[in-house]
Formats: C-alpha cells, structure tokens, sequence
C-alpha cells in the first residue's frame, strides 16, 4: 500500500508511473488526497473541541472552589454541548478514515524506472538466456503423454478424487517431487536462507498484508466455516512471520526459505496451454523471502535473480529471464524478473519463477519496521522468489531428457533421486 504522504509529495510522479502500469483509475489519486485533507481537518476539530472541554471541566473545578457558582454552571451547559458533538464527530472521523483505506487499496504499487512500458507479455523485456536446448530423438512426445508411459502422475485419477488439475504423483513420479524439494530447500539454507514450514491456510490479516487481499479473492480457495485462506504460495505465511514488528537495523537483511503445496483458483484457465502439468490448482513450490534494508533492495533483488539462475543452471535446463513490462506486471510488484525454462517436446517457453521486489508496499501493510542508527523508525522492504516452482520444471526436465527409455536426470538429482535414470 502507498503511503499518503508520498503521494502527496509526488504526486505528478505517482501519476506518471501508474500510467507505466496501465492504471486507469488516476483519479483515485486525488480523491485520496481529498480525504487525506478532510481527515486532517476533522482531526484538528475533534483536537480543538476535546481540548475545550478539558480546559472548561478545569475551569468549573476552580469556579466552584471560589464560589461561583453560576459562572460554573454556564460552562457546564457549554460542557455538555460540545460533547454531544464529539460522538458524531468520531463516526465521521472514522468513516472518512474508512474511505481513505479503501482507496488506498485500490492504487497499485508503483513501478520502478526500469520497467519498461507495454500492456502484454509481448512486451516483456528478455534480459539474458542461458543453457542449450536440445535436439529430441524421433518420437519425443509431450510430458502428460511420458508421465503415462512411466506411471508417473495419474492424471485422470486426480480429476477422480477431486477434479481437474489436481494430479496424483506415484511412484517414481512422487519420488522425483520429493527429490526436488529437498535439493531446492537445501540449496537455498546453503545460501544462508533459514528454513520455515508454514501453515497452509491463513487468516485475513495475513491475506492482506501480503497484498492477496482485496486484490485477489476470486483466485484463491476460501474456507468460509472459519475464513481461512488456502495460500497460493508460501510468502504470503512466511512474509506474515514479520506482521506488527519492529526490527533492529542489526537484524536485516531477513532470509526465509520454505517448502508448501500451492492452491490457485486459476478461473477462466482452458486451452492446450494448460495441459498436463502446466496449470494447475494444487502444486507443490520451494519460495525464497528477504526483508531488507530500504537502501539495499535493489543489490538483494540483483543477488536473489543470480540465485536462482545458478538454481536453474544445476539443473541444466535452457532457460531464458525477463524483465516484466508494467501491464503484465502483479498489483503489489513493483519490479518482477520471470525465469522461464525451454519445453523441447512443447516446443515452448514455460514459467518457472517470478523474483519481485515490493519495495515498502506489503511492509506499510504488514506494519513491518526498523529502528535506524538515530532511532527512526522506518518501513523495511520486501522481496521473494520461486526457487523453484516444481510442475515446470517437471515438465521440461522430463521432455527435454527423454532418450530411449527412460529419463536421464541431470547430476545434481542423483544422490536426492537415488538413480541417475527413471526407466
């Protein structure tokens, strides 16, 4: 959530960066400013009005010691005038203070200047590519087709038990799910990261501080008996381990890692690009988190991206990073690489991570802070990454190394794997 006295301050700024965002709503902007004034002037009179009465229940005290028993009864009356104003003055207070928090909502985080401008994926900005693609025997066919063959994932008996976009994995197909999380967790603690299993279901104050909510309701699975939020990842618990807290200077930068199965609505999802594993609503992910200092986002953000291309690399997959143009960025971003992985049988590109730095966006909600050296407190910034989300990488570890008959895992899965093939 913006801050109003930023948008006060910099107020052409803001607008100009919205427009990078393809924010149609500027006039949120002034209305947010409009009611930013008539909350300042409603406080100044509630200020004024409760000051005038504790001056006057003063004075009637020192009236009635002299005596003056009329003059005391005079501001009596006045007394209790000006606090039968001040109840309503709270509900107007309170109801403008209302007002402000919902527009506030609605303004999305504010890009940074390397951004570029455009509307579509089209218009994403490839950074740099990295890995060799391969070339597939005759006969390489698509992973929903190879994970049949291996007995793999059953995907029919998914859609069985719950429905469409749930597989099941068995065997050795749940064996490589295992293997994968245990070597993305272990390689993100070997970086420094410290490991968090975190609750899967979160409140709405969770939901909220991490930007889900308002945002996203229509994308996330709602458990109404106790208005519980299954999460779609797991930065929106582990961001939530620093809700409501003040942090030394000394304690940042902040480095969580952690493993969760991920729930996602994904409505409006149809087409052969969500075949198989490539869309799901239920997906297993190993999520990396930081709370920095305000001053070193931009240096961490730098490092988190060459981690997990380092990640990606490991896995010897060809991959290729992005830089998000302003419309296909999320709400709560305000710069997003995405790393994307090549599917030779697909003969695609597919989505693996997303490393974004939020700024001071979630933290002003969270309420996530930090004393300096002069002791001022300020907001700290926040940014995660997927490192890694599993389906993808599944899928194009599977196509890109299917030889003969079996799989040719790369190297640094054996030992978790415990082979160097699935035949």
């Amino acid at each position: 959530m913006l801050q109003v006295s930023f948008i006060r301050q910099n107020r052409e700024a803001v607008l100009e960066r919205l427009a990078i965002k393809n924010f149609s709503q500027t006039e949120l902007v002034d209305e947010v400013v409009s009611l930013d004034d008539e909350r300042k002037r409603l406080q100044v009179e509630f200020d004024n009005t409760q000051a005038r009465v504790n001056s006057a229940s003063k004075e009637i005290g020192n009236l009635m010691k002299q005596g003056q028993k009329e003059q005391a009864e005079t501001l009596k009356s006045e007394v209790a005038s000006l606090k039968t104003g001040i109840d309503p003055l709270k509900l107007k207070m309170a109801e403008v203070e209302k007002s402000l928090l919902d527009k506030l909502l609605q303004i999305p985080n504010l890009p940074a200047k390397e951004v570029p401008k455009g509307k579509t994926p089209e218009d994403n900005v490839v950074v740099r590519e990295g890995g060799i693609k391969p070339t597939l025997e005759e006969g390489a066919v698509p992973h929903w087709e190879l994970t049949t063959k291996l007995k793999l994932i059953d995907f029919e008996l998914g859609t069985k038990i719950t429905g469409s976009g749930f597989p099941v994995y068995t065997g050795k197909g749940a064996k490589l799910q295992r293997a994968l999380v245990q070597y993305f967790l272990d390689f993100n603690t070997a970086a420094g990261y410290l490991e968090y299993l975190p609750p899967f279901m979160v409140n709405e104050e969770s939901a909220y501080g991490t930007g889900q909510l308002p945002d996203k309701e229509g994308q996330m699975y709602h458990a109404t008996a106790d208005n519980f939020y299954m999460i779609p990842t797991a930065e929106v618990p582990v961001t939530n381990v620093y809700r409501d807290t003040i942090l030394k200077e000394d304690d940042l930068p902040i480095k969580m890692t952690a493993y969760s199965p991920c729930f996602r609505r994904e409505a409006g999802s149809y087409g052969k690009d969500v075949r198989g594993l490539n869309r799901l609503h239920q997906f297993e992910k190993v999520e990396i988190i930081q709370i920095v200092h305000p001053e070193k986002s931009y240096e961490v953000l730098d490092g988190m991206v060459s981690h997990v291309e380092k990640l990606l690399q490991s896995l010897e997959l060809p991959y290729r990073i992005l830089r998000l143009c302003g419309g296909d960025m999320s709400f709560t971003s305000a710069i997003t690489y995405d790393f994307e992985v090549y599917s030779a049988a697909q003969d695609r590109w597919l989505e693996v991570s997303s490393v974004s730095n939020f700024e001071n966006f979630q933290t002003n909600r969270l309420k996530c802070r930090f004393k300096d050296a002069s002791g001022k407190t300020q907001l700290t910034h926040s940014l995660n990454g997927s490192s890694l989300a599993l389906p993808r990488i599944v899928a194009a570890l599977l196509e890109n190394n299917q030889a003969g008959e079996g799989i040719m895992l790369p190297q640094v899965l054996h030992t978790y794997f415990g082979a160097e093939w699935i035949l």
